[in-house]
């Protein structure tokens, strides 16, 4: 029992403080990918908890209730013009709801919400409340993805049409293409008996194609629906796991159906509604999930050091202040190409998210500006004075006055004279090394580029 007891205190040091106290450029290839999947379920089990996730799926059931038969509108409206509106019909029959009961209901709003969209005087009404339904359900998910994603700003309304506009449009013709793909290798199965050896891997591929569609559709969702700039392997990702798990989910909800005979018969056919508002939050749920590990993918490495970085002392913050300073130095002396961030954190091993904070404050100071260079979109950054002028003592005298000072509006004498006598005696810098230029700290350059090309 103490070995259990002891091993689960190894593995909670490891999860909480030991693997983020290990840079991925430290690591072998091998180790790497261990250690990413690690950190990336952390976090994602993380932010499922602090961001209420569950809460949010719920605003989400909200605004989805109102926008499903508004998406299924639009959907079998362009699924019409292309002549493909029964294997809608069918994919909603078997996959989307799950419910045969709930199926002719649903398709019965639907007929009825088109024909007063496109009929009489109110046909550019009825067109603007169906786009309205889907942009606003659309905005709620923008909203949750941005949220998580640590966005305050929303794309401009432009933006916003055009972007869920366009996955309307993709949405029919995933459907189609997976219900034409099964209903030919349905046919050609028979034909297929023959050979053995292609007969189940057939069956196989008719299995794996709704996969692969949710794949597509949660890969979109995930890289174009957050106001940030997603990298598509972090979509891809997440896509996976989002779409793995939701289609297992609606296994899972069509196969427990068939057992709640139970539950049918208290509540008869009306049991298709609870039913359908589990589906929606669970639903919710896994696509929330899935933002957030799409977040956890593209930022993990920002959460290196996180609990050391929090806890840093002001002294060794003022370290790795006065070395990085010390790197833009020699660099911009001979005559090399500036540094990014990402390139300081990578070569030194150091907390991308510590460096960053540091270079603003030090921009924010004026001892360093950023600057692009060659057309990149990445800031770099170079000195912002002489450095035949930029002192050991001019940087900790610019970090230590900066901020606001001074902003009582009626301090005691006594304050005061003890205001001047602090200024008196503190001092970072001893007397002898007041005038040391950063860029003498050290007799030569030992900062020789590393080969960190390969560290993602």
């Amino acid at each position: 029992m103490s070995k259990l007891i002891e091993l689960i205190k190894r593995a909670y040091r490891f999860v909480r403080f030991d693997v983020w106290r290990i840079t991925e450029s430290e690591l072998t290839k091998s180790k790497r990918v261990s250690y990413r999947l690690v950190k990336t379920i952390v976090l994602a089990v993380r932010g499922f908890m602090n961001d209420e996730l569950n809460q949010k799926a719920s605003a989400l059931t909200y605004s989805l209730l109102f926008a499903i038969v508004p998406i299924i509108a639009i959907v079998l409206a362009i699924a019409k013009g292309f002549g493909f509106e029964s294997a809608v019909e069918e994919w909603l029959n078997r996959s989307l709801i799950g419910n045969t009961d709930l199926v002719p209901i649903v398709m019965g709003f639907v007929e009825r919400y088109l024909e007063t969209a496109r009929g009489g005087y109110f046909l550019g009404i009825g067109i603007i409340v169906l786009l309205w339904s889907v942009t606003s359900f659309f905005y709620q998910v923008e909203s949750s993805f941005n949220s998580i994603w640590q966005v305050r700003k929303s794309r401009s309304i432009i933006r916003q049409f055009t972007s869920y506009l366009s996955i309307v449009l993709i949405i029919p013709v995933l459907i189609v293409v997976s219900n034409g793909f099964s209903i030919f290798f349905n046919a050609k199965l028979p034909e297929l008996q023959a050979i053995k050896i292609i007969s189940p891997l057939v069956t196989f591929t008719i299995k794996l194609v709704p996969f692969v569609i949710m794949w597509i559709v949660f890969t979109l969702l995930y890289w174009v629906i957050p106001n940030v700039k997603v990298r598509f392997w972090s979509a891809a990702i997440s896509g996976l796991v989002s779409g793995t798990a939701f289609q297992l989910f609606q296994m899972l909800y069509i196969w427990g159906q068939v057992y709640l005979t139970r539950y049918n018969v208290v509540y008869g056919s009306f049991a298709a509604v609870p039913l359908l508002l589990l589906w929606l939050q669970i639903s919710g749920v896994i696509i929330l999930l899935g933002a957030e590990i799409s977040y956890a993918a593209q930022n993990v490495r920002n959460f290196d050091y996180e609990v050391d970085t929090k806890n840093i002392s002001r002294r060794y913050k003022d370290y790795i202040a006065l070395y990085i300073t010390y790197l833009v130095v020699k660099r911009f002396e001979n005559g090399k190409k500036p540094l990014t961030a990402e390139r300081i954190s990578l070569k030194n091993h150091l907390p991308i998210r510590l460096v960053t904070q540091i270079l603003h404050e030090l921009v924010e100071e004026k001892i360093l500006i950023e600057v692009y260079t060659d057309g990149s979109v990445d800031k770099t950054y170079q000195p912002a004075i002489d450095i035949n002028k930029l002192t050991v003592d001019v940087l900790f005298s610019r970090i230590d006055a900066h901020g606001a000072e001074q902003f009582l509006n009626a301090p005691t004498p006594e304050m005061v004279k003890f205001w001047h006598k602090m200024l008196g005696i503190k001092t970072y810098v001893k007397p002898d090394s007041v005038n040391l230029l950063i860029k003498d700290l050290l007799p030569e350059e030992k900062t020789d580029e590393q080969d960190v090309s390969k560290v993602q």
